[in-house]
């Protein structure tokens, strides 16, 4: 069976997506302050590794936990469970902006929305 990335569209439909995504997500004044001082090229591409690796175009994960990678932003930026369902609101727009099938959309927030997904970046 095809993997949930390859039925995406592959490498340039990740590509396109996070570059849609990230366009939505520096708009939303809900969530925006949390990329201030990112470097966003850089933001971009560890976004696309791991959503490569998350619906199965990668074997292995070579970036930080997420806890880690978001253990500041709650500690010190307050990130909280609006900021996390904002940030997938934007994820499934981009999807229904670019046509992609609605049995995929749901494929895609079940791994990104999870509960253990959802604790993880939360630090909880």
């Amino acid at each position: 069976m095809m993997s949930l990335y390859e039925r995406l569209g592959g490498e340039a439909a990740v590509n396109v997506a996070v570059d849609k995504f990230y366009e939505k997500v520096l708009a939303d004044e809900r969530i925006n302050h949390f990329f201030t001082d990112i470097d966003m090229k850089k933001q971009r591409q560890h976004q696309k590794d791991f959503m490569t690796y998350a619906f199965g175009g990668a074997q292995q994960w070579n970036g930080r936990p997420m806890r880690k990678a978001h253990e500041k932003l709650v500690t010190e930026m307050g990130l909280t469970d609006s900021h996390f369902d904002a940030v997938a609101e934007n994820l499934v727009a981009t999807l229904k902006e670019l046509n992609i099938a609605q049995d995929l959309i749901d494929e895609v927030v079940q791994i990104v929305g999870s509960s253990a997904h959802r604790n993880d970046v939360l630090n909880r």
